[in-house]
């Protein structure tokens, strides 16, 4: 008898003999057949974006996840370019947000974000044609710049000479919430000043994000139920959808009765004075100032905080970019401060290297969330059924060396530099920062434009180094947020 006959005899015996050990066997295996691969994800939950990049890896770039039966957690993960093309733009048609998606992110109604079809359409077409006005675009580069000089210098010259560690994180989300608003409802709101005020609203948005990730892990009829009882995680973001509301809502009254007294209307062509012209009702203003609100102060503030570590952690590149700003303006006094517009910094090759490589690593939203209105075939060959959802991970893709190579791991601005010396262009389908085909974003040249002043006016003036000890991790958001923040030293770079 074979070694493999006489562990199966010596199984059936014991099976025989103690049958509370087969119903053990069969619930274990009902169980994790009912459950699918939930329990392994909620296992890993707390390092949701690397344990994604790891099992796609092993997958071949794809993979199909199961959730628990009758839990519609089932869908298809992939970091595969070719995917990505196929499903943002060749075959646009057919990937949308779908029917679950704007119940997960009910708090941004229907804005933008959500939003599918002719609505979508529509509300692209309008925010376009605002964003492509050069009127608008000059405001926005002009305020950004001013925002450097009179907020952002400051509060760094300040925590220099006092020698405290500072989060970078919130002072980036400070600078771009205060500078979102002026953009968008074109109000000063001061949030980056002494003492750092506590703002409810931004607070509150946070405790959204956060909400709406883990929405995504769990079956929709659990958290649905939770909503309804008004309890844990949803009971946290009903509070915080209150103070969204009220804030938001408040923000229109106010901006509609300034435009109605004419001597009291804005000058400033922000987004709310132009669309409250245009006849548009509360419930739209109040979905089209959070979406883009999240859309313009989340994504850049967590782009520049991966940036400014990535700096930490590679002096070298740090030093290259204040050596291509010198050789680009010169040393003035160094008694003062300087602070540059975006215009001439568009020549700064290394600069948007370096830009583009902490983007690709840490991109600021590292899922986008699609789902199939019919049957269809991957590029990869993967089969997908009408209705199944697919979450394209740029983060993940990042770090895959079929996609960028073996150094795909590594901070290497180089890579985005040709032989000639000119920035390199890479297909929006394998560098997804700014997403691809007909959803691409809108704000893409705006959030360059403010990341690069903030940059170059941060590297020029003063040298960043990181706390010693302090740990640096991704936070399960929606946005690529740092878990703990970024506590850093700051230093005039005339001292150094």
């Amino acid at each position: 008898m074979s070694f493999a006959s006489n562990i199966a005899t010596t199984m059936l015996g014991l099976l025989k003999s103690h049958p509370e050990i087969l119903l053990a066997l069969s619930c274990f295996l009902l169980l994790r057949q009912c459950l699918g691969m939930l329990p392994r994800l909620l296992g890993k939950l707390h390092r949701v974006h690397d344990y994604c990049a790891e099992v796609v890896r092993a997958s071949g770039l794809t993979l199909l996840f199961k959730g628990p039966i009758l839990s519609k957690l089932d869908f298809i993960v992939t970091c595969d370019p070719a995917n990505a093309n196929h499903i943002l733009k060749s075959a646009f048609a057919d990937y949308q947000k779908g029917p679950d998606f704007p119940e997960i992110f009910d708090v941004l109604g229907e804005g933008i974000i959500v939003a599918d079809d002719n609505s979508w359409a529509s509300q692209r077409k309008s925010a376009h044609a605002l964003f492509a006005d050069a009127k608008f675009r000059g405001f926005v580069a002009e305020m950004s710049k001013g925002m450097v000089e009179s907020a952002l210098v400051p509060i760094l010259t300040r925590a220099a000479e006092l020698g405290e560690a500072v989060d970078l994180e919130d002072v980036f989300l400070r600078f771009t919430f205060d500078s979102s608003c002026k953009i968008l409802i074109g109000v000063d709101s001061n949030s980056l000043s002494d003492g750092f005020p506590e703002v409810s609203f931004v607070i509150a948005i946070e405790v959204a994000e956060e909400v709406v990730l883990l929405r995504h892990a769990t079956p929709m009829w659990w958290w649905k139920l939770m909503r309804w009882l008004n309890v844990g995680p949803e009971k946290t973001l009903a509070r915080a959808r209150e103070t969204i509301d009220a804030y938001v809502m408040q923000t229109i009254r106010e901006k509609r009765e300034a435009i109605c007294e004419a001597s009291s209307s804005s000058s400033l062509p922000d987004m709310l004075s132009v669309y409250l012209q245009n006849g548009h009702d509360d419930k739209f203003l109040r979905d089209m100032v959070l979406n883009f609100m999240i859309a313009g102060r989340d994504t850049t503030a967590a782009g520049l905080a991966w940036f400014f570590w990535l700096m930490s952690k590679n002096p070298h590149v740090e030093t290259k970019i204040y050596e291509e700003l010198k050789a680009r303006f010169g040393e003035d006094d160094v008694q003062q401060f300087k602070v540059f517009d975006a215009e001439s910094l568009h020549r700064l090759v290394y600069l948007h290297a370096a830009l583009y490589e902490a983007l690709r690593l840490y991109p600021p939203v590292p899922y986008n969330h699609k789902w199939a209105a019919k049957a269809d075939e991957l590029p990869s060959g993967v089969l997908v059924e009408p209705g199944t959802r697919i979450l394209i991970s740029m983060y993940a893709m990042g770090r895959m060396k079929e996609v960028w190579g073996e150094d795909c791991g590594e901070f290497t601005p180089k890579r985005w530099i040709t032989k000639h010396g000119t920035v390199k262009y890479e297909p929006p389908h394998k560098f997804l920062a700014f997403n691809a085909g007909p959803r691409s974003c809108l704000g893409k040249d705006m959030a360059l434009t403010q990341m690069m002043v903030v940059a170059a006016a941060m590297i020029y003036n003063f040298k960043v180094e990181a706390v010693e000890g302090h740990v640096v991790e991704p936070r399960i958001s929606v946005i690529l947020h740092l878990k703990n923040g970024f506590l850093a030293k700051v230093r005039k770079r005339r001292d150094c």
